[in-house]
């Protein structure tokens, strides 16, 4: 078979969208249909790479400009995202990339080659807050600004605040939950990070703003908590259980149980799938090294065992989508000034980053849930859900 048949056959398979294909001086319709969009190759797909690993294969040629399609990314990719188990991955030749290291030399390492490329990168794109996670958009005007702040208020609400209360927060980010359940909920907290970036500011920030005994930040692994003779009467966790690794949930879910108090609240905020998967190949080798999404039912199936009760189970994927969208936004305006620090390939990266993920949680192939549970019984709470 041809080279440009192999490929023209190839990309039928496995997308279900019709689309233009502009190669050279050849030009031709892929798929039944209208075409919705038109994909120019400006230099030749690899047979070898596109049979390795579509997601690759196509990611790859997009972050190099040989590949470029005539409509925004997002909307292109959300007409076929939903479609992703038609996708190509030889799992023998990409062993070495879906293998996940639990070990915490590797998982430190992973983490911090994300969020360390530096705070003036993601000053850039995110918002005030600089939250780096789901927003909540209770109406069609809010902003991305109003969306974090309510997200955080979202979560501090369903943990029943009391003033002089004691929260830890693991994988704390750039601080902001800490900060304001401090400033506006009266508590005390304590907030762990891997990523040296991230503390840097949220220290810098704790002495400028002379808030030392109310709140502090810690360069800690979740697993020096079951040690660390900390305890604490509310445990939140927003986007970091995707680094722990399959494998490490359960010794997670431990860690948090060894420094709540009986009858303590725990909100687990993350990314999930439908089923227990590995992993996208291309995310795993640019973005998020050892990265892994659990499933909500396997994250559920630990909790009985370490006397975890599931008081609220939520979905926020459409949050997630918006919120990204967002994100993008925000990134293109600065597009120009990511290019020159960081080059085209690197811009191209994170266009398809966002513009991918939005499209993946536009389209349910992951989930956002925040999961709130408690250590033992607690039976004085709203008996309704806080909204």
């Amino acid at each position: 078979m041809r080279h440009k048949d192999f490929v023209s056959r190839y990309l039928s398979e496995v997308t279900p969208t019709a689309f233009e294909l502009e190669a050279g001086e050849e030009f031709h319709v892929i798929g039944a249909g209208p075409a919705q969009f038109r994909v120019t190759l400006h230099k030749p797909l690899s047979r070898r790479e596109l049979l390795r690993s579509t997601s690759l294969a196509l990611g790859e040629a997009y972050m190099r400009g040989d590949l470029e399609v005539d409509r925004d990314l997002y909307e292109v990719l959300d007409q076929f995202l939903g479609d992703m188990e038609r996708f190509r991955t030889d799992r023998r030749a990409l062993r070495s990339l879906l293998h996940t290291s639990l070990s915490p030399k590797d998982q430190r390492q992973e983490v911090t080659s994300h969020y360390d490329i530096g705070n003036d990168f993601y000053q850039l794109w995110l918002d005030e807050t600089m939250s780096y996670s789901c927003g909540y958009f209770p109406r069609e005007d809010t902003t991305l600004f109003e969306a974090q702040v309510g997200k955080v208020d979202h979560i501090l609400r369903k943990l029943a605040l009391k003033p002089g209360m004691t929260i830890l927060d693991i994988g704390c980010g750039w601080g902001f939950l800490i900060k304001r359940a401090v400033l506006h909920y009266g508590v005390h907290a304590v907030g762990i990070t891997l990523s040296q970036e991230q503390h840097r500011k949220v220290t810098q920030e704790i002495q400028e703003e002379h808030l030392e005994g109310r709140m502090a930040v810690k360069l800690m692994d979740y697993r020096e908590l079951k040690t660390c003779g900390m305890e604490f009467d509310r445990v939140v966790s927003v986007g970091m259980i995707e680094h722990v690794g399959r494998g490490n949930y359960g010794a997670f879910l431990d860690c948090v149980s060894s420094v709540l108090k009986p009858g303590g609240l725990f909100l687990l905020h993350f990314i999930s799938g439908q089923e227990e998967h590995e992993g996208d190949p291309w995310i795993r080798k640019y973005i998020f090294p050892g990265g892994v999404i659990p499933s909500l039912r396997e994250i559920m199936d630990l909790l009985p065992r370490r006397r975890f009760r599931t008081l609220d189970v939520e979905s926020l994927r459409r949050h997630y989508t918006r919120t990204l969208l967002c994100w993008k936004e925000n990134f293109q305006k600065h597009r120009a000034t990511i290019r020159q620090r960081y080059g085209d390939e690197f811009a191209r990266m994170w266009e398809l980053y966002l513009a991918s993920c939005a499209a993946a949680f536009h389209n349910g192939v992951v989930d956002l849930h925040q999961l709130l549970l408690s250590k033992g019984v607690n039976n004085d709470l709203p008996m309704t859900r806080v909204v």
